[in-house]
Formats: structure tokens, C-alpha cells, sequence
């Protein structure tokens, strides 16, 4: 099968019929690449173990370490998790759609490589139009990692992520070159405070702006 590039086309038929083929590749398990707000990302359907099983198989990701995902809109959020505490809606309502991954509390049923030891998963709604419109059009949260082999550069072009996977992924939807430096900020979000799992493309001082300062730990 030819690698299929989808969002520099110029022809929109064209295009349509390559997000048709991400979509349709998606339905059967597979893994693609695309782009998201921050980084190229290995997208598969995240509540599909065997795919989510795939994208820790192509990353050499150890499957302790777990991979955030994205949704389309809140609504989805019921897929995923458990509860939403109330810091959370403050968050999302400031920063959502963009490169804020909150760990929320996971659902029993959710892949387990989704779930961290303390049983949250990592959710963001992407501000990435191709990634928001997967996502909405598959109608199921995507894993969203970033698309490199563990250890690796991540990739901030097609180019770059074909270096990596073009034998192994048939998928591959060019958004252009990505800027980000530092990939989505990530917080895990308990009852009493939000610590900071990684900062990113969000300052902690801009989470603490939202919610109190005295919220927000690293």
C-alpha cells in the first residue's frame, strides 16, 4: 500500500479520500501518524487494546509508562474516566482545546497501558484541526504519543516520523512542520490540588493563574 498524505493536498477530493483511508485504517486496528497541536503523534483507537498494544510495540514505550489520548469534545470524556473533579472543569473551561494532558481518573474498563499506578489517564482535546477532526470522525478517543521510537528525537515533520516508521506504518497525514519544543504540559488532577507531571507548551504559573495558586504542585 503507497503511504498516504493527506493535509498538504491541494485537490480537497483527494483529501477527502485520504482521511477516509486514516479513518478506515483506524476501524481495523491499525496505527497512523499525525498531527497534533504540538507534536506528530501515533494515533490508534485508544479503547482497541490490541491496537493500543501496537502503538507501545512500534515506540518500544515500556508499558508501565503510559501514552496520553485525545478526544474530540467533552462529551467524549465519559469513554475515558470516572470523574471529573471540579479543578478539572476550571482547567478545561481555560486551556482545552490545546497542549494541556489532564490525568483523570480512568474507568475499570480503559486498555491498562492507558492507566497510570494511580489510576488516572492522560486526556486532552487537541486545538490541531486534523487531530480533532480523527478523533470526532472515528467517533473514539486516539492515542496521541509522541511519534518516535522511546529514547528518540520526536517527530516535527512527516519526513522525520517516515525516518522512523515508513516500514511499519502505511499512514502517514502531513500537517506541515510543528513547532513545539517541549510537547503538551501534563497534570494530574486530585481532589485537593493539580501536580505537575511534565511542564510543557503551558506554564505551571498559567495553571496556578487558573485555579490558585496554592493548587498546583510539581
Amino acid at each position: 500500500m503507497s503511504r498516504i498524505k493527506i493535509a498538504s493536498s491541494r485537490n480537497p477530493k483527494n483529501a477527502a479520500e485520504s482521511f477516509e483511508h486514516a479513518l478506515a485504517a483506524l476501524a481495523r486496528g491499525e496505527v497512523i501518524v499525525f498531527p497534533t497541536e504540538t507534536l506528530y503523534g501515533l494515533g490508534a483507537d485508544a479503547l482497541n487494546s490490541g491496537a493500543v498494544d501496537k502503538v507501545f510495540q512500534l515506540k518500544g514505550r515500556d508499558r508501565d509508562n503510559p501514552i496520553p489520548v485525545l478526544i474530540a469534545d467533552p462529551a467524549m470524556l465519559d469513554m475515558l474516566v470516572a470523574a471529573i473533579p471540579e479543578r478539572a472543569k476550571a482547567l478545561m473551561d481555560t486551556f482545552w482545546p490545546g497542549p494541556l494532558t489532564l490525568v483523570l481518573p480512568a474507568r475499570n474498563d480503559i486498555p491498562k497501558p492507558l492507566v497510570s499506578a494511580n489510576g488516572g489517564i492522560g486526556v486532552r482535546i487537541s486545538s490541531q484541526p486534523i487531530a480533532t477532526q480523527l478523533v470526532a470522525s472515528l467517533r473514539r478517543p486516539l492515542t496521541a504519543t509522541s511519534a518516535n521510537p522511546s529514547g528518540k528525537r520526536p517527530a516535527r515533520t512527516v519526513a522525520e516520523a517516515k525516518g522512523y516508521f515508513s516500514d511499519t506504518i502505511k499512514v502517514f497525514i502531513d500537517g506541515g512542520t510543528l513547532e513545539s519544543k517541549t510537547g503538551s504540559t501534563v497534570a494530574e488532577v486530585l481532589e485537593s490540588e493539580v501536580k505537575i507531571i511534565r511542564e510543557g507548551e503551558i506554564a505551571a504559573s498559567a495553571l496556578a493563574q487558573a485555579i490558585g495558586q496554592r493548587g498546583v504542585v510539581r
